[in-house]
């Protein structure tokens, strides 16, 4: 497993902080609420001050990848128009940083922080934003794609549509339901644009990181409550991007223009699989404008954020990936942790990620991305959750590494 990756994720929004250094522009997450007790991420881990070291960590770790995000509106502050300098300079720096000791830069150009003028303006409701998306890409990749050695244009697309545009419980907080589907497309477009942009600046390795998430139905008569679900959750990202096509239920709800399949289909090198739980639907009740319902997982233990512990649900899924597209490239798991409440001895984290790794190796992936190197904000849970390997008390910005660091360290080297 010499050429396996080992690595950790984070995202720009979540660890940076410095909402208004070097030039930044607002996002829709900046002022986003409601989030836990007012919480923001102004802060945050202070990243984008204290990056050095970080590096140091991931070094002392022992990984051989970063995967990290890129703020879009440090890049462009209004998503449009010339490069910000100063913005690019800092990622520049961090790129060189990371080759520099040895540990490969896994790059993602949106994880979810849309330039706030550029949601104005519809964000990902308006098909303009997918032209957008390629002008960007266009700078970062002008700049990083002779020392960056993958690229993931967009992370979790399903938790934009569904949490951002269709139930509100993120940024931009549109509660659409149905009518939120069009973002899929246009996520997906935007995908196909920036792996365009990306082959043309001769990037190393293009591909994706997908949340994936088995579709368990309650019993025989919820299968096509499960059906359903699946579709809006994997397939309506997964299926374009690796197949040309959509799911024929999603397919006609969708603004599908002349050649915007053939746009999204292209060629990948790696398929990345971010996986924390799967998912139980039943039927929907009475008054229910959807086609499922969700229902809970209880026979499994739970993580902090109550979220149902199931390694083999990644193997699972990996498999079903497989079997639904047979030409599926090298599968990474691109994200993989858990929170739990906040102690250094963490044995339920070294157990949860234990688990998962091996149903990881067991489904024969290339690389593994343990979310995440540091505590961070989670969202609209502010800080209340803690999912890193290394503990960071958020008033005085010290790091501490986790038991778990101190395992995932071991498993690297192999001890």
């Amino acid at each position: 497993m010499s050429d396996f990756l080992w690595g950790v994720s984070t995202s720009a929004f979540q660890i940076e902080g410095a909402f208004t250094a070097g030039g930044r522009g607002p996002s829709v997450w900046d002022e986003f609420s409601p989030v836990h007790e007012n919480q923001d991420a102004s802060v945050a881990c202070d990243h984008y001050n204290r990056w050095r070291e970080d590096v140091a960590l991931m070094t002392q770790l022992g990984v051989n990848a970063y995967r990290f995000s890129i703020a879009w509106p440090r890049i462009q502050p209004s998503g449009k128009g010339p490069v910000n300098a100063e913005g690019l300079d800092f990622y520049d720096r961090l790129v060189d940083a990371l080759v520099d000791v040895g540990i490969a830069p896994v790059v993602t150009l949106y994880h979810w922080d849309t330039p706030l003028e550029l949601e104005a303006e519809g964000g990902w409701l308006n098909r303009d934003i997918a032209d957008r998306f390629a002008d960007y890409t266009a700078l970062v990749a002008d700049r990083l794609a002779d020392r960056v050695k993958m690229w993931i244009p967009i992370n979790e697309p399903a938790m934009v549509t569904l949490q951002g545009y269709a139930i509100g419980e993120h940024a931009p907080g549109k509660t659409l339901l149905f009518d939120a589907l069009p973002t899929a497309h246009h996520l997906n477009l935007a995908h196909g644009r920036a792996v365009e942009v990306l082959r043309s600046h001769n990037a190393q390795a293009v591909g994706t990181a997908n949340n994936h998430t088995p579709a368990w139905p309650v019993g025989p008569n919820d299968v096509a409550a499960a059906e359903a679900y699946s579709e809006i959750h994997n397939w309506i990202y997964a299926d374009p991007m690796l197949s040309g096509r959509y799911p024929d239920a999603v397919a006609e709800l969708l603004p599908i223009a002349d050649g915007d399949l053939a746009t999204i289909h292209q060629p990948l090198d790696f398929y990345g699989v971010n996986y924390y739980n799967p998912t139980r639907l039943k039927s929907p009740s009475e008054g229910n404008p959807l086609p499922f319902e969700l229902a809970e997982i209880d026979e499994y233990p739970l993580t902090g954020f109550g979220w149902p512990i199931v390694p083999s649900g990644l193997t699972e899924m990996i498999n079903a990936l497989r079997e639904r597209h047979p030409g599926l490239p090298p599968v990474h798991v691109t994200e993989s942790g858990c929170s739990f409440p906040d102690e250094l001895a963490d044995a339920d984290r070294i157990s949860y990620l234990d688990g998962h790794l091996k149903a990881a190796q067991a489904a024969d992936v290339a690389g593994y991305f343990v979310w995440s190197l540091l505590d961070n904000f989670e969202w609209e849970a502010g800080y209340s959750q803690r999912f890193g390997l290394v503990q960071v008390d958020y008033e005085t910005q010290r790091r501490t590494p986790r038991d778990s660091f101190h395992w995932y360290r071991k498993v690297i080297s192999g001890e």
